[in-house]
């Protein structure tokens, strides 16, 4: 049986490390979302390397305009037959007019349990707050900064001794596990946005209207998804 695959995009400014989660787990022909393609703003990206040694293609589009950007990164999209974008780790913001025009089709992960700790530094802000229970989340993409309807979400302790270091370290983990699952569920169509919010479809039997996002802990982080063992539905 083949399995039809959304063509994934990825946009990536760094290392690549969710990046190259997300190439991992679709390199099995069985997953949902093939990553057709790499953008990247700086040209000494170590995600261009990878990308390339797996054979994907890459791009590097980097304007001084935002709207210029913009354009060239929708213009190699559509290169690419584009279905879906995963960012992973680009660090510009998109502009309003590019995210409506792609929304509900770009999804984005973040190092804290959004709401909480939007923006730069989460890990050390998060200590600083004093909080028990860190994380990361993976969110359709909206015009505001992390702000966008979250898909899932990965719960991870916060233990005494920690600095920012250990701390990012346990939440990276996370995030190479909840990437590849959140991306999944998009790309399956059992999470979606809707009048933007996040509605997950319970097996082709509707929408299950209560439902705005999965949580996880690290155990639950599996190739294999059972919705109805994972799901912890907020009315």
């Amino acid at each position: 049986m083949t399995v039809s695959r959304k063509r994934t995009v990825i946009l990536v400014s760094g290392r690549g490390s969710n990046m190259n989660a997300l190439m991992e787990a679709a390199s099995d022909p069985a997953y949902p979302a093939e990553i057709v393609g790499v953008i990247s703003d700086n040209e000494d990206a170590h995600a261009l390397q990878v990308a390339a040694a797996r054979g994907i293609a890459t791009q590097i589009v980097n304007h001084a305009s935002k709207a210029d950007q913009d354009a060239a990164i929708d213009a190699v999209l559509t290169e690419f037959q584009a279905e879906i974008i995963a960012l992973a780790g680009y660090m510009r913001l998109l502009s309003a007019s590019f995210v409506e025009n792609w929304l509900g089709r770009i999804i984005n992960i973040h190092p804290s349990l959004l709401p909480s700790f939007k923006g730069l530094d989460p890990h050390s802000r998060a200590l600083e707050a004093g909080v028990k229970i860190h994380g990361c989340s993976v969110h359709f993409v909206t015009a505001a900064m992390d702000d966008g309807p979250i898909i899932a979400q990965a719960a991870v302790p916060v233990l005494a001794g920690d600095d920012e270091a250990l701390l990012a370290a346990r939440v990276l983990k996370a995030e190479h596990g909840l990437y590849p699952l959140a991306l999944r569920l998009v790309a399956e169509n059992k999470i979606s946005m809707k009048e933007r919010k996040t509605h997950l479809s319970n097996g082709g039997s509707g929408l299950v209207e209560s439902a705005d996002s999965l949580l996880m802990s690290p155990a639950d982080l599996r190739e294999e998804v059972d919705l109805e063992a994972l799901a912890r539905f907020t009315p």
